[in-house]
């Protein structure tokens, strides 16, 4: 079975739908995994929300969307909390998509897809997140915080981790290919490229983005 991941898209709609235009993926025997961050900063949050949606619910056993911290704080700003950080965040550009006729309008159906984002995904090889983990802590003791936020502490970990960790989050210019880790953020909506990897043959496919966003 070929596992394909994607990095962060960040509202990149036009990206997302030619870098799965390039995989070679069989959504009958392949897996699907999106490593979070559909939203915030690029132009169309809303349209790959939907696109990310819609092929789950087309095959429900073989694309798994994870959660990032920018639906993380989604979520938050819609009960009231911290909402300064969602906006600080690139978050207008996701309430832009989202308003119609001067409200605040979110699908019911959208609502769910952010609800039920899980933070990680793990087979016996790889375990798939967000923004990485807490070195030195078990795999099932691990917290949001760090599966959504963690940097420094854990792709500069000078020891070997438990899984071959595949994550996003942290922009880098190229992939960061190592034994136990893979950094697949290449800062699509920054100018960069989305990143997709198909494990285990390790195998890279690029799109370059458009333009860099806000």
């Amino acid at each position: 079975m070929r596992i394909f991941a994607v990095g962060d898209i960040h509202g990149c709609a036009e990206a997302l739908e030619r870098l799965l235009g390039i995989l070679p993926l069989d959504l009958e025997r392949d897996l699907l995994v999106f490593l979070g961050d559909y939203i915030d900063r690029g132009p169309s949050p809303r349209r790959v929300v939907e696109m990310v949606k819609e092929l789950r619910e087309r095959y429900p056993e073989r694309v798994i969307p994870l959660c990032g911290n920018h639906e993380w704080m989604f979520k938050r700003y819609l009960k009231g909390i911290e909402t300064e950080v969602f906006l600080y965040n690139g978050g207008e550009s996701t309430l832009r998509d989202y308003y119609t006729e001067g409200r605040l309008e979110i699908p019911p159906e959208h609502l769910s897809f952010l609800e039920g984002l899980p933070l990680y995904f793990e087979t016996e090889e790889f375990f798939f997140v967000h923004a990485g983990i807490r070195p030195e802590r078990a795999l099932s003791a691990q917290v949001e915080e760090d599966l959504l936020w963690i940097r420094e502490a854990f792709y500069y970990y000078p020891g070997r981790l438990p899984k071959t960790i595949v994550f996003g989050h942290t922009p880098f210019p190229d992939v960061l290919l190592l034994d136990d880790r893979i950094g697949i953020d290449t800062g699509c909506v920054y100018g960069g490229k989305l990143t997709a990897i198909e494990l285990p043959a390790r195998k890279i496919y690029q799109v370059e983005c458009p333009r860099r966003w806000p």
